[in-house]
């Protein structure tokens, strides 16, 4: 990885402090990873792709984009980072609990035939193909920063997977209209929120009590899948929404309601580029979650995008001529 490049090392050290700051003891059970196949790719990604980038990786790498750096590991990582989710999949099913998958390079941006922002192929996408090849209906809620503009885009025409995001609005990849509703096949099965900067937790939580929650109800998943991107936090230098560790405790709360039971619920890591701000909220996150009492900051209040919410809410009832 380049030198001062933000998606680095670190905030896998960063992560586990945050986990260590639980004081789990032998509650917490850590599981190597393995390495997805390239037919489990194929799932998800084109075989010509994914080609290429192994390809590329072999020869020493480079950018693949003025954002996206690979490097001669790289290929290996990608595929260690989409087999630990499946991983994380088959324990919680048999094990229960909850998983928190630790790994980079994350994947939410990654496209079927594309890397992109920081991503090379697509975790958490990995993760969810697997479910609904085994019949399952898997609701895949983003609250990272950025719109999982390749998560999106995978299962667009998948009536089977629930693609829910939260992100700041305009930003980076410049996707997640609230007006993606999802493709002919699968229409309403999109929910995105977009938020202006300087939003805090209470318009979040808004956001997913008043547009979410009604359509998750609807689609009764039996899985639940997050895109933990902790750089919605306000001390992240690469956005501007406002909120806390004690926000992400309260979203943690709120997606875990909606699991059809235990061990039905995994979560993987995309951004969050604060190490600090990257502890304090996985900490807090996986505290909520697992019922561990840990010090955190306040849920924040105050800031904009409640009207931006309301309309937004509108635009996508009137795509879908849903009456209010």
């Amino acid at each position: 990885m380049e030198h001062g490049h933000p998606e680095r090392p670190a905030r896998i050290g960063a992560v586990m402090d945050g986990v260590a700051d639980l004081h789990l003891g032998s509650e917490l059970l850590e599981l190597p990873a393995r390495a997805a196949t390239i037919e489990e790719l194929g799932r998800i990604h084109s075989s010509v792709y994914l080609d290429q980038l192994r390809q590329f990786c072999s020869l020493g790498g480079g950018s693949l984009d003025p954002d996206t750096y690979a490097h001669t590991s790289s290929w290996n990582a990608a595929c260690l980072a989409a087999g630990a989710g499946l991983v994380a999949v088959d324990t919680v099913r048999t094990r229960g609990g909850v998983a928190f998958v630790s790994a980079r390079p994350p994947g939410h941006h990654a496209l079927a035939d594309r890397s992109m922002g920081f991503c090379l192929v697509n975790n958490v996408a990995l993760a969810a193909a697997s479910l609904t090849d085994a019949g399952e209906k898997v609701l895949i809620v983003d609250w990272d920063v950025h719109h999982g503009n390749g998560t999106q885009a995978i299962f667009w025409d998948d009536p089977d997977v629930l693609y829910v995001s939260t992100h700041q609005w305009p930003c980076y990849p410049g996707t997640g209209r609230s007006t993606e509703v999802g493709g002919a096949a699968a229409r309403g099965s999109n929910v995105n929120v977009p938020l202006p900067a300087g939003t805090t937790g209470d318009v979040v939580r808004r956001a997913f009590d008043q547009m979410v929650a009604p359509v998750v109800d609807r689609f009764e998943p039996t899985w639940v899948l997050v895109s933990a991107g902790f750089d919605a936090h306000r001390a992240d230098p690469l956005a501007e929404l406002s909120l806390s560790a004690g926000d992400f405790a309260d979203l943690a709360s709120v997606v875990s309601a909606y699991a059809s039971g235990p061990g039905r619920l995994v979560l993987f890591l995309e951004g969050g580029y604060d190490l600090e701000a990257l502890r304090s909220s996985v900490s807090a996150t996986l505290g909520t979650l697992i019922g561990a009492s840990v010090p955190s900051e306040p849920p924040t209040s105050g800031g904009p995008g409640r009207e931006q919410l309301d309309a937004a809410e509108q635009r996508r009832r009137a795509v879908l001529h849903e009456q209010p």
